[in-house]
Protein backbone atom coordinates (compact mmCIF):
# COMPACT_ATOMS: atom_id res chain seq x y z
CA UNK A 1 0.00 0.00 0.00
CA UNK A 2 1.30 3.46 -0.81
CA UNK A 3 2.47 5.61 2.07
CA UNK A 4 0.42 8.68 3.00
CA UNK A 5 1.40 11.75 4.99
CA UNK A 6 -1.29 11.81 7.66
CA UNK A 7 -0.28 15.30 8.72
CA UNK A 8 -1.76 16.63 5.48
CA UNK A 9 -5.21 15.67 6.71
CA UNK A 10 -7.27 16.77 9.70
CA UNK A 11 -7.19 14.36 12.65
CA UNK A 12 -10.98 14.03 12.41
CA UNK A 13 -10.80 12.78 8.81
CA UNK A 14 -10.47 9.44 7.07
CA UNK A 15 -8.39 8.75 3.98
CA UNK A 16 -9.93 6.71 1.15
CA UNK A 17 -7.13 5.10 -0.83
CA UNK A 18 -9.19 4.11 -3.86
CA UNK A 19 -8.14 0.66 -5.06
CA UNK A 20 -5.25 -0.62 -2.93
CA UNK A 21 -2.35 -2.02 -4.92
CA UNK A 22 -3.45 -0.42 -8.19
CA UNK A 23 -2.66 3.23 -7.43
CA UNK A 24 -0.38 3.48 -10.48
CA UNK A 25 -3.24 2.50 -12.79
CA UNK A 26 -5.85 4.81 -11.25
CA UNK A 27 -6.25 6.96 -14.38
CA UNK A 28 -6.96 3.88 -16.51
CA UNK A 29 -9.34 2.50 -13.88
CA UNK A 30 -11.19 5.81 -13.77
CA UNK A 31 -12.18 5.50 -17.46
CA UNK A 32 -14.61 2.54 -17.04
CA UNK A 33 -15.83 4.04 -13.74
CA UNK A 34 -16.73 7.29 -15.50
CA UNK A 35 -18.19 5.62 -18.61
CA UNK A 36 -20.34 3.12 -16.69
CA UNK A 37 -21.60 5.91 -14.41
CA UNK A 38 -22.59 8.27 -17.24
CA UNK A 39 -24.19 5.48 -19.30
CA UNK A 40 -26.14 4.29 -16.26
CA UNK A 41 -27.39 7.82 -15.54
CA UNK A 42 -28.47 8.39 -19.14
CA UNK A 43 -30.29 5.05 -19.36
CA UNK A 44 -32.13 5.41 -16.06
CA UNK A 45 -33.10 9.02 -16.67
CA UNK A 46 -34.40 7.97 -20.09
CA UNK A 47 -36.58 5.30 -18.47
CA UNK A 48 -37.85 7.80 -15.87
CA UNK A 49 -38.59 10.35 -18.60
CA UNK A 50 -40.41 7.89 -20.88
CA UNK A 51 -42.50 6.38 -18.09
CA UNK A 52 -43.38 9.86 -16.85
CA UNK A 53 -44.42 11.04 -20.31
CA UNK A 54 -46.37 7.99 -21.48
CA UNK A 55 -49.69 7.47 -19.68
CA UNK A 56 -49.89 3.90 -20.97
CA UNK A 57 -46.83 3.14 -18.85
CA UNK A 58 -48.38 4.48 -15.64
CA UNK A 59 -48.77 0.94 -14.34
CA UNK A 60 -47.38 -0.79 -11.21
CA UNK A 61 -44.65 -2.69 -13.05
CA UNK A 62 -43.22 0.47 -14.61
CA UNK A 63 -43.57 2.50 -11.41
CA UNK A 64 -41.54 -0.16 -9.62
CA UNK A 65 -38.98 -0.05 -12.42
CA UNK A 66 -38.70 3.74 -11.89
CA UNK A 67 -38.21 3.21 -8.14
CA UNK A 68 -35.48 0.68 -8.89
CA UNK A 69 -33.83 3.17 -11.24
CA UNK A 70 -33.94 5.92 -8.61
CA UNK A 71 -32.19 3.71 -6.05
CA UNK A 72 -29.50 2.82 -8.58
CA UNK A 73 -28.93 6.46 -9.56
CA UNK A 74 -28.70 7.40 -5.88
CA UNK A 75 -26.26 4.60 -5.01
CA UNK A 76 -23.89 5.24 -7.91
CA UNK A 77 -23.98 9.02 -7.33
CA UNK A 78 -23.08 8.46 -3.67
CA UNK A 79 -19.81 6.66 -4.49
CA UNK A 80 -18.65 7.43 -8.04
CA UNK A 81 -17.99 11.21 -7.84
CA UNK A 82 -15.78 10.72 -4.76
CA UNK A 83 -14.01 7.77 -6.42
CA UNK A 84 -13.29 9.94 -9.48
CA UNK A 85 -11.93 12.70 -7.22
CA UNK A 86 -9.55 10.12 -5.78
CA UNK A 87 -8.49 8.83 -9.20
CA UNK A 88 -8.20 12.20 -10.95
CA UNK A 89 -7.28 14.76 -8.29
CA UNK A 90 -5.85 12.61 -5.45
CA UNK A 91 -8.51 14.03 -3.09
CA UNK A 92 -8.54 11.17 -0.60
CA UNK A 93 -9.63 12.95 2.57
CA UNK A 94 -13.18 12.79 3.93
CA UNK A 95 -14.47 13.95 7.31
CA UNK A 96 -15.80 11.41 9.78
CA UNK A 97 -19.24 13.04 9.61
CA UNK A 98 -19.20 13.01 5.81
CA UNK A 99 -18.06 9.39 5.78
CA UNK A 100 -20.81 8.25 8.16
CA UNK A 101 -23.43 10.25 6.23
CA UNK A 102 -22.41 8.69 2.90
CA UNK A 103 -22.28 5.24 4.49
CA UNK A 104 -25.79 5.68 5.96
CA UNK A 105 -27.26 6.90 2.69
CA UNK A 106 -25.55 4.19 0.62
CA UNK A 107 -26.76 1.35 2.86
CA UNK A 108 -30.29 2.79 3.04
CA UNK A 109 -30.43 2.87 -0.75
CA UNK A 110 -29.05 -0.69 -0.98
CA UNK A 111 -31.64 -2.10 1.44
CA UNK A 112 -34.40 -0.16 -0.37
CA UNK A 113 -33.17 -1.64 -3.67
CA UNK A 114 -33.47 -5.15 -2.22
CA UNK A 115 -37.00 -4.45 -0.94
CA UNK A 116 -38.11 -3.10 -4.32
CA UNK A 117 -36.83 -6.27 -6.02
CA UNK A 118 -38.96 -8.23 -3.54
CA UNK A 119 -41.98 -6.05 -4.35
CA UNK A 120 -41.40 -6.60 -8.06
CA UNK A 121 -41.45 -10.37 -7.49
CA UNK A 122 -44.79 -10.00 -5.70
CA UNK A 123 -46.04 -7.90 -8.62
CA UNK A 124 -45.15 -10.68 -11.07
CA UNK A 125 -46.77 -13.27 -8.79
CA UNK A 126 -50.08 -11.39 -8.76
CA UNK A 127 -49.92 -10.70 -12.52
CA UNK A 128 -49.47 -14.40 -13.36
CA UNK A 129 -51.25 -16.23 -10.54
CA UNK A 130 -54.17 -13.86 -10.03
CA UNK A 131 -54.46 -11.78 -13.22
CA UNK A 132 -58.18 -11.01 -12.88
CA UNK A 133 -57.61 -9.21 -9.58
CA UNK A 134 -54.29 -7.62 -10.52
CA UNK A 135 -55.77 -4.16 -11.14
CA UNK A 136 -57.54 -4.12 -7.78
CA UNK A 137 -54.74 -5.65 -5.68
CA UNK A 138 -51.87 -3.56 -7.07
CA UNK A 139 -53.04 -0.02 -7.74
CA UNK A 140 -50.60 2.82 -8.37
CA UNK A 141 -51.45 4.31 -4.96
CA UNK A 142 -50.72 0.99 -3.26
CA UNK A 143 -47.40 0.71 -5.09
CA UNK A 144 -46.46 4.19 -3.85
CA UNK A 145 -47.29 3.14 -0.28
CA UNK A 146 -45.23 -0.04 -0.65
CA UNK A 147 -42.31 2.05 -1.91
CA UNK A 148 -42.59 4.28 1.16
CA UNK A 149 -42.68 1.21 3.42
CA UNK A 150 -39.51 -0.08 1.72
CA UNK A 151 -37.76 3.24 2.39
CA UNK A 152 -38.89 3.47 6.03
CA UNK A 153 -37.78 -0.13 6.69
CA UNK A 154 -34.37 0.65 5.20
CA UNK A 155 -33.91 3.80 7.29
CA UNK A 156 -34.90 2.07 10.55
CA UNK A 157 -32.68 -0.97 9.89
CA UNK A 158 -29.61 1.10 8.87
CA UNK A 159 -29.93 3.89 11.45
CA UNK A 160 -28.05 1.89 14.17
CA UNK A 161 -24.94 1.59 11.95
CA UNK A 162 -23.70 5.21 12.16
CA UNK A 163 -24.76 5.32 15.83
CA UNK A 164 -22.69 2.21 16.58
CA UNK A 165 -19.71 3.62 14.67
CA UNK A 166 -19.90 7.03 16.34
CA UNK A 167 -19.33 5.44 19.78
CA UNK A 168 -16.05 3.82 18.66
CA UNK A 169 -12.57 5.31 19.17
CA UNK A 170 -10.61 5.47 15.92
CA UNK A 171 -6.89 4.77 15.62
CA UNK A 172 -4.23 7.23 14.49
CA UNK A 173 -4.03 5.45 11.13
CA UNK A 174 -7.33 6.20 9.41
CA UNK A 175 -6.57 4.86 5.96
CA UNK A 176 -9.59 3.04 4.50
CA UNK A 177 -8.55 0.77 1.59
CA UNK A 178 -11.69 1.42 -0.43
CA UNK A 179 -13.31 3.86 -2.87
CA UNK A 180 -16.23 4.62 -0.52
CA UNK A 181 -17.21 4.45 3.15
CA UNK A 182 -18.63 1.00 3.84
CA UNK A 183 -19.74 -0.03 7.32
CA UNK A 184 -17.23 -2.78 8.06
CA UNK A 185 -14.40 -0.97 6.25
CA UNK A 186 -14.91 1.99 8.61
CA UNK A 187 -15.41 -0.23 11.68
CA UNK A 188 -12.05 -1.93 11.07
CA UNK A 189 -10.35 1.48 11.52
CA UNK A 190 -11.36 1.44 15.20
CA UNK A 191 -9.08 0.59 18.12
CA UNK A 192 -12.13 -0.52 20.14
CA UNK A 193 -14.27 -3.62 20.24
CA UNK A 194 -16.27 -3.92 17.01
CA UNK A 195 -18.04 -7.18 17.89
CA UNK A 196 -21.45 -5.48 18.09
CA UNK A 197 -20.88 -3.83 14.71
CA UNK A 198 -19.95 -7.17 13.14
CA UNK A 199 -22.92 -8.96 14.71
CA UNK A 200 -25.39 -6.29 13.63
CA UNK A 201 -23.91 -6.20 10.12
CA UNK A 202 -24.30 -9.96 9.77
CA UNK A 203 -27.81 -9.70 11.21
CA UNK A 204 -28.73 -7.22 8.49
CA UNK A 205 -27.36 -9.43 5.74
CA UNK A 206 -29.04 -12.63 6.92
CA UNK A 207 -32.34 -11.22 8.22
CA UNK A 208 -33.15 -8.20 6.03
CA UNK A 209 -31.66 -9.45 2.75
CA UNK A 210 -32.44 -13.06 3.65
CA UNK A 211 -36.08 -12.12 4.24
CA UNK A 212 -36.26 -10.42 0.85
CA UNK A 213 -34.62 -13.33 -0.94
CA UNK A 214 -36.94 -15.82 0.78
CA UNK A 215 -40.06 -13.94 -0.34
CA UNK A 216 -38.63 -13.64 -3.86
CA UNK A 217 -37.98 -17.39 -3.94
CA UNK A 218 -41.49 -18.16 -2.62
CA UNK A 219 -43.07 -15.83 -5.21
CA UNK A 220 -41.23 -17.49 -8.08
CA UNK A 221 -41.94 -20.95 -6.69
CA UNK A 222 -45.65 -20.16 -6.83
CA UNK A 223 -45.23 -18.61 -10.29
CA UNK A 224 -43.50 -21.75 -11.62
CA UNK A 225 -46.23 -23.95 -10.13
CA UNK A 226 -48.93 -21.81 -11.78
CA UNK A 227 -47.11 -21.80 -15.13
CA UNK A 228 -46.73 -25.58 -15.13
CA UNK A 229 -50.50 -25.92 -14.75
CA UNK A 230 -51.07 -23.96 -17.95
CA UNK A 231 -51.64 -26.32 -20.86
CA UNK A 232 -50.93 -23.85 -23.67
CA UNK A 233 -47.28 -23.68 -24.78
CA UNK A 234 -47.78 -20.09 -25.96
CA UNK A 235 -49.18 -19.09 -22.56
CA UNK A 236 -46.19 -20.81 -20.94
CA UNK A 237 -43.79 -18.70 -22.97
CA UNK A 238 -45.67 -15.45 -22.39
CA UNK A 239 -45.81 -15.99 -18.63
CA UNK A 240 -42.11 -16.80 -18.38
CA UNK A 241 -41.13 -13.84 -20.58
CA UNK A 242 -42.70 -11.44 -18.09
CA UNK A 243 -40.36 -12.80 -15.38
CA UNK A 244 -37.09 -13.27 -17.29
CA UNK A 245 -35.87 -9.68 -16.94
CA UNK A 246 -36.60 -9.60 -13.22
CA UNK A 247 -34.87 -12.94 -12.63
CA UNK A 248 -31.74 -11.72 -14.48
CA UNK A 249 -31.65 -8.51 -12.41
CA UNK A 250 -32.10 -10.46 -9.15
CA UNK A 251 -29.30 -12.90 -9.99
CA UNK A 252 -26.84 -10.12 -10.86
CA UNK A 253 -27.84 -7.95 -7.86
CA UNK A 254 -27.76 -10.72 -5.26
CA UNK A 255 -24.50 -12.25 -6.47
CA UNK A 256 -22.63 -8.94 -6.32
CA UNK A 257 -24.28 -7.79 -3.06
CA UNK A 258 -23.70 -11.04 -1.18
CA UNK A 259 -20.07 -11.17 -2.32
CA UNK A 260 -19.48 -7.55 -1.27
CA UNK A 261 -21.02 -8.06 2.18
CA UNK A 262 -19.69 -11.51 3.07
CA UNK A 263 -16.07 -10.92 2.06
CA UNK A 264 -15.74 -8.43 4.93
CA UNK A 265 -16.15 -11.33 7.34
CA UNK A 266 -14.66 -14.16 5.28
CA UNK A 267 -11.91 -12.41 3.35
CA UNK A 268 -9.07 -14.90 3.68
CA UNK A 269 -7.28 -15.40 0.38
CA UNK A 270 -9.10 -12.55 -1.39
CA UNK A 271 -6.80 -9.83 -2.73
CA UNK A 272 -7.95 -6.40 -1.41
CA UNK A 273 -8.18 -4.80 -4.85
CA UNK A 274 -10.38 -7.67 -6.11
CA UNK A 275 -12.85 -7.05 -3.29
CA UNK A 276 -12.87 -3.26 -3.87
CA UNK A 277 -13.33 -3.57 -7.64
CA UNK A 278 -16.17 -6.10 -7.39
CA UNK A 279 -17.99 -4.21 -4.63
CA UNK A 280 -17.71 -1.00 -6.70
CA UNK A 281 -18.97 -2.79 -9.80
CA UNK A 282 -22.13 -3.62 -7.84
CA UNK A 283 -23.00 0.09 -8.00
CA UNK A 284 -21.69 0.61 -11.54
CA UNK A 285 -22.96 -2.37 -13.53
CA UNK A 286 -26.51 -2.56 -12.14
CA UNK A 287 -27.54 1.00 -13.17
CA UNK A 288 -26.14 0.32 -16.63
CA UNK A 289 -27.42 -3.23 -17.18
CA UNK A 290 -30.89 -3.12 -15.63
CA UNK A 291 -32.48 -0.64 -18.09
CA UNK A 292 -31.00 -2.67 -20.97
CA UNK A 293 -32.37 -5.95 -19.57
CA UNK A 294 -35.85 -4.53 -19.02
CA UNK A 295 -35.76 -2.71 -22.35
CA UNK A 296 -34.94 -5.91 -24.23
CA UNK A 297 -37.51 -8.08 -22.43
CA UNK A 298 -40.36 -5.53 -22.15
CA UNK A 299 -41.74 -4.76 -25.61
CA UNK A 300 -43.96 -1.83 -24.62
CA UNK A 301 -41.14 -0.02 -22.82
CA UNK A 302 -38.71 -0.78 -25.65
CA UNK A 303 -41.10 0.64 -28.26
CA UNK A 304 -41.69 3.84 -26.28
CA UNK A 305 -37.98 4.41 -25.67
CA UNK A 306 -37.26 3.83 -29.36
CA UNK A 307 -39.94 6.37 -30.27
CA UNK A 308 -38.32 9.11 -28.16
CA UNK A 309 -34.81 8.26 -29.34
CA UNK A 310 -35.96 8.54 -32.96
CA UNK A 311 -37.51 11.96 -32.20
CA UNK A 312 -34.19 13.16 -30.82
Amino acid sequence: MAAFNLSDYDSSSFILTGIPGLEAARIWISIPFFMFYIIGLLENFMVLFVVGKEETLHAPMYLLLCMLGLTEISASTTIVPKALCIFWFNLKGITVGGCLTKMFFLHVVSVTHSAILMTMAFDRYVAICNPLRYATILTNARIAKLGLVCLVRAVLSILPLPLLLSRLPFCASRIIPHTYCEHMAVAKMSCGDITINMMYGLLLVFIVLGFDLTLIAVSYGLIIRAVLRISSEEAHQKALNTCTAHICVILISCTLALFSNLTHWFNQGITPYVHVILSSLCFLLLPMLNPIIYGIKTKELRDKVRKYICRM
